[in-house]
């Protein structure tokens, strides 16, 4: 696992990462659920698409719109257990540990704080 400081400045030079922003309607299901009731969402699909050791369609299974957490794991490399391992230094081939899923919420909270915070209401 990364320090974020470090982490979100290699996401920043990513030309591919740093493309994606929340749309509309992605925004306002955040403003209107709230940050720590996605995160809740963030947390139950860290656990139902990525901690197992070989999840099922792996390196496909994050959809790339439909909520924000989507926009979120594709923005931070947390997609799938490929982009965890190159970003984040998470091995693949092993299931994620409690520690790995709560590093994988923070990475995301922070990224949807930001999107919060840099788009005018």
């Amino acid at each position: 696992m990364r320090n974020l400081d470090e982490l979100f400045a290699g996401l920043a030079k990513s030309k591919f990462r740093s493309q994606f922003r929340l749309n509309p309607k992605d925004l306002d299901y955040l403003r209107t659920k709230g940050l720590e009731t996605v995160l809740s969402h963030a947390q139950d699909f860290i656990g139902k698409r990525l901690a197992m050791t070989a999840p099922h369609n792996d390196g496909k299974q994050t959809p790339f719109h439909g909520h924000p957490v989507f926009v979120a794991q594709h923005a931070t490399a947390c997609c799938c257990r490929g982009c965890l391992e190159k970003w984040h230094k998470i091995p693949q081939g092993r299931a994620l540990t409690d520690a790995e899923q709560t590093y994988v919420c923070k990475v995301l909270g922070r990224w949807l704080s930001v999107a919060l915070t840099d788009t005018p209401t």
